[in-house]
C-alpha cells in the first residue's frame, strides 16, 4: 500500500486511496543543501508509521498494544491451556464447585475465592449459572449439581499461589529481598457433565502480575480476566 519511487531529482511517496506526497530533492535552478536533502529523504520514512496506522482500526491496534505489554510483564498476564475445544450452549446450566484444596506457601487466599471468581465472569456469557456457597468435595458436588438441575459442573481448584512483596506492609513483615516481585498463580478447571459424569473439557491457567499492578497485589487479584475469557472459549467467541 506503500511504494517509494526514488530517482535523483525528487521523491513520490505513493499512499493507498490516491495520496501522493512528493518531496523534491532538487529543483532546476534552485539547488538545496546536504543537510536539507538528508532531512527531506528522512521525511517519507517519518511518514510511514501514520500511514500504517490507518490501516488498523484502534480496538486492534490497543489489542497488540496489550498483549506485547504483558508478555514484557509489564501488565498482568496469564495462559491457559484446555484439553479440548469442547463448546458448551449459552442456555446450558452450570453449577460451579471449589475443591477443598489450598496452595502451599503463606499466600492463604479465601477458600471459595476461585468459585466466586468464576461465577462473576461465567453469569456475563451464562445466565443459568450457580455457586456452591463453599468448598465441597467433587462428590458433594454431584450431589449439589443433580439437585440443582444443572447440565455442567465446573469443578475449580487453585493449585498454587505466590504472594510476593509488593507494599511497605509485606516489607516489613517479611524483609526478604528474596520474596521482591509480581505474584502468580495456577488454577485447574475441568467440566463434567452432570448425567453421565463425563469430563468434556479440562484446563490449566497459570497467572503472573505485571509490574504496574505490583503494589499491594494478591494471586487471587490475578484470577478474573482469565476466568472471563475461559467462559468466552467455552460459547466459541474470540474476545
Amino acid at each position: 500500500m506503500l511504494r517509494g519511487d526514488l530517482g535523483a531529482k525528487d521523491s513520490v511517496l505513493h499512499v493507498s486511496g490516491g495520496l501522493d506526497i512528493a518531496i523534491g530533492y532538487e529543483y532546476a535552478g534552485f539547488p538545496t543543501s546536504g543537510k536539507e536533502t538528508d532531512h527531506m529523504r528522512i521525511a517519507p520514512l517519518a511518514l510511514l508509521p501514520f500511514c500504517l496506522a490507518g490501516c488498523m482500526n484502534v480496538s486492534d491496534m490497543a489489542q497488540g498494544t496489550r498483549y506485547h505489554l504483558s508478555d514484557a510483564g509489564i501488565l498482568d498476564h496469564s495462559e491457559t491451556r484446555r484439553a479440548s475445544n469442547w463448546r458448551l450452549q449459552p442456555d446450558s446450566s452450570i453449577y460451579i464447585a471449589q475443591g477443598h484444596f489450598v496452595p502451599p506457601g503463606n499466600a492463604y487466599p479465601r477458600s471459595n475465592v476461585v468459585a466466586e471468581e468464576a461465577f462473576k465472569g461465567f453469569v456475563e456469557y451464562f445466565p443459568l449459572v450457580q455457586r456452591a456457597p463453599g468448598p465441597l468435595g467433587l462428590d458433594e458436588a454431584w450431589n449439589q449439581a443433580t439437585v440443582a438441575g444443572a447440565n455442567y459442573i465446573l469443578y475449580v481448584r487453585f493449585a498454587a499461589a505466590d504472594d510476593r512483596i509488593g507494599s511497605y506492609d509485606e516489607w516489613n513483615s517479611q524483609r526478604a529481598v528474596d520474596r521482591l516481585g509480581v505474584d502468580s498463580s495456577v488454577i485447574q478447571l475441568m467440566v463434567f457433565e452432570t448425567g453421565t459424569r463425563y469430563l468434556v473439557d479440562a484446563a490449566r491457567i497459570r497467572s503472573r502480575g505485571g509490574i504496574l499492578s505490583i503494589y499491594d497485589a494478591r494471586p487471587e487479584d490475578l484470577l478474573r480476566p482469565p476466568l472471563d475469557e475461559y467462559a468466552r472459549h467455552l460459547l466459541g467467541l474470540s474476545r
